[in-house]
């Protein structure tokens, strides 16, 4: 016999609600037959709202018994629901592991062999560029994360204003091999200053804060991530300065 379900979700001219579209999915995907009833103005959906006394939408209802929203489906169905204050390494994942396959793909490109050692430069260099842009897309939420720690910043406070555009022009430059007399020392400095920041506020001092390095508001814990993308920007300095 087949399952059936009931789903009320938004379909407005200017909004569909994309956790109905979800819940939607997300019920025929586990067999169900969807009676999709859409709640088409405001005052169907407040009035919807005060019949079953709940504050949100989408709802399903199963054999009659209420489920509730879109993650509350998920749970009835025995999937995780993702916790948006817990924290997480997948923004770092995700950035790191892009700059590589862009390494790998344009050494392959370029040279016709993934494995360079211009490759290992260039992940480098695009890797700070993606982390100067997660900073620069909230370059006031970061400033307000990264003054918790950096010992420079906390001097000069439009410092942290400043670091996320170093990062990207450093990495803009290594990419492109010019002007490494501009490249070496701005990667140094910041590098070493967030390298030596990092350690006395995770290692030393015993702070639980969160990263400021993929930008304001994230979820990733400050400590190895952070200083792994400052001793990688000290090296390739080091490494481009050995070159020069």
């Amino acid at each position: 016999m087949a399952r059936t379900a009931t789903l009320y979700r938004m379909v407005m001219p200017d909004h569909v609600c994309p956790f109905g579209r979800r819940a939607l999915d997300l019920l025929r995907r586990h067999g169900f037959t969807v009676d999709d009833r859409h709640l088409t103005t405001r005052a169907e959906v407040d009035a919807f709202k005060a019949e079953h006394d709940v504050r949100t939408t989408p709802q399903t209802f199963i054999d009659g018994q209420r489920i509730g929203g879109h993650d509350d489906l998920r749970r009835h169905f025995g999937l995780k629901v993702r916790d948006p204050k817990a924290t997480t390494y997948a923004p770092v994942v995700a950035i790191f592991g892009m700059a590589a396959a862009i390494a790998l793909a344009a050494s392959h490109s370029a040279f016709g062999d993934a494995l360079t050692m211009r490759a290992g430069e260039w992940f480098v260099g695009i890797a700070m560029c993606l982390l100067s842009l997660q900073k620069l897309r909230d370059i006031d939420g970061f400033a307000n994360g990264f003054l918790g720690y950096d010992l420079l910043a906390q001097r000069v406070v439009r410092y942290a204003w400043v670091y996320p555009w170093a990062e990207g022009l450093a990495g803009v430059l290594m990419i492109a091999g010019a002007l490494l007399w501009i490249a070496i020392p701005v990667a140094l400095v910041i590098g070493t200053v967030g390298a030596v920041s990092v350690v006395k506020a995770v290692y030393i001092d015993k702070r639980s804060l969160k990263c400021a390095c993929v930008g304001g508001n994230s979820n990733v814990p400050l400590g190895f991530v952070s200083l792994t993308e400052n001793l990688l920007m000290v090296a390739m300095a080091v490494w481009m300065l050995v070159q020069v």
